[in-house]
């Protein structure tokens, strides 16, 4: 069955945990369908792992949506997350719902993510009541990054734990189904869990939380540079497709691919006609 909004409820009162992974495209979303992944995030964050640039910032809604659609259509059991692009939601609340909606219709997601705490509850609320489900993002929000003054753990002095607390507890009244936590002290993170009925997802946010989320470009180390400290390495594909490449370019050069056994093959008879018709015995 499709993971919902209701089972992802249900997993965190049976105290089971929630995974999610972001996905871009339709091959690899297949993949992490099949392995029985809970949610998996289109995120913004394809900016930076598929578009190469340097933020989230400068990510559109056709770029959300151009993914979006590709990922929706390989999951079968997994919901889909779309994330909202910087100022597709901020500008006014009619604006949101509109582009939510584009999300959910024109994408075939299952529900949409937007940051903010407090500030962005219209938006959340207006949005839910549209039938629209709203994934919450607290914590270190990479729109926010320029008025974060860069990535940073978030909620490490009192002030800033008090707010997201209450950012967190605002966000769920709104109507949010889940919220991510991301760059949050893992103490902070699991008092905020316990005290929300609605899933925390956490990335940097330590194992209190009711799920993990992160970038499969991380995890698989396919993004260069180093990578944050909450990421774990699960495997060095980066390295694997590497040698593959380069074997592939060195055989190409050679000669030695492709073989024999990669060709299709012609009667020799037909061949020899066609030579013959095309003056090509005389070459």
């Amino acid at each position: 069955m499709k993971n919902t909004t209701l089972s992802l409820q249900e997993k965190k009162q049976k105290n089971e945990k929630i995974t999610m992974l972001t996905a871009y495209d339709y091959s690899t979303a297949k993949l992490m369908d099949s392995c029985g992944i809970d949610v998996l995030l289109v995120g913004d964050s394809l900016g930076m792992v598929m578009l190469g640039h340097d933020t989230t910032l400068p990510v559109t809604m056709d770029d959300m949506i151009h993914h979006a659609k590709a990922v929706a259509r390989a999951c079968e059991t997994a919901m889909v997350v779309a994330d909202m692009p910087f100022m597709s939601y901020q500008v006014s609340v009619p604006e949101a719902v509109a582009n939510a909606g584009r999300l959910i219709k024109e994408c075939g997601v299952a529900a949409v993510k937007l940051e903010g705490g407090a500030d962005v509850c219209p938006q959340i609320e207006a949005i839910a009541k549209a039938s629209i489900p709203v994934m919450a993002h607290l914590g270190l929000t990479p729109q926010s990054i320029n008025a974060l003054g860069g990535f940073k753990v978030q909620g490490k002095d009192r002030a800033q734990a008090r707010r997201l607390i209450e950012d967190a507890r605002a966000v769920e009244r709104a109507g949010a189904f889940a919220v991510v936590l991301e760059c949050v002290p893992a103490g902070l993170a699991a008092l905020i869990t316990e005290l929300l009925r609605i899933p925390t997802v956490g990335i940097g946010a330590g194992k209190g939380c009711d799920g993990q989320v992160l970038v499969y470009q991380d995890m698989l180390s396919l993004y260069p540079g180093n990578s944050p400290k909450f990421v774990k390495r699960y495997a060095d594909v980066g390295s694997v497709m590497r040698s593959a490449f380069q074997a592939y370019i060195e055989e190409t050069r050679s000669g030695a691919f492709p073989g024999e056994e990669h060709g299709f093959k012609i009667d020799d008879g037909i061949l020899r006609e066609l030579r013959q018709g095309c003056g090509a015995e005389s070459l």
